[in-house]
């Protein structure tokens, strides 16, 4: 029997913040030599993007802290209550619509993943409509302290 944990990190679209807190994760558990003991992707609530890649501004971020991503939106599935040990939400709203779309008796806790901000900095704003990469710079460092905590916390 596999002790794999399961995470899937879930924003609107799947373009700007689930794929940085996916890429920080994977690149998190490859430095501590975790990566066997863990599944991670990501998934949007809406279907707008699916199929496509993460801002082109996402990928800059990711890039400039040498962070490789290459994967693809697609949308939340009802099997994914029951494959994943956690689901992670970036704000309010998306916890709200992962709680309303939920399955009876799902087998994933459903999360904030700020709620792993050592300092409290709870919602992960959306930096899609920013008209510069700031947003994306600091989504990137509260996934880099949410993904660090809840490692240490889930390890």
């Amino acid at each position: 029997m596999s002790s794999e944990r399961k995470v899937l990190f879930v924003c609107l679209g799947n373009i700007c913040r689930s794929p940085i807190a996916e890429a920080v994760f994977c690149n998190l558990i490859e430095k501590n030599d975790v990566k066997d003991k863990w599944a991670v992707d990501s998934a949007a609530i809406g279907s707008w993007h699916v199929g496509k890649s993460p801002d082109r501004r996402a990928l800059t971020v990711l890039q400039k802290y040498q962070i490789k991503y290459n994967g693809r939106a697609r949308q939340v599935a009802v099997n994914d209550y029951h494959e994943y040990d956690f689901i992670f939400g970036m704000d309010d709203e998306n916890i709200d619509d992962l709680k309303r779309r939920a399955p009876n008796n799902p087998k994933a806790q459903i999360l904030l993943l700020g709620d792993f901000h050592p300092e409290g900095d709870r919602i992960i704003r959306d930096p899609y409509y920013d008209s510069d990469i700031k947003g994306f710079e600091k989504c990137y460092e509260q996934c880099v302290r949410c993904c660090e905590e809840f490692l240490k916390q889930y390890s």
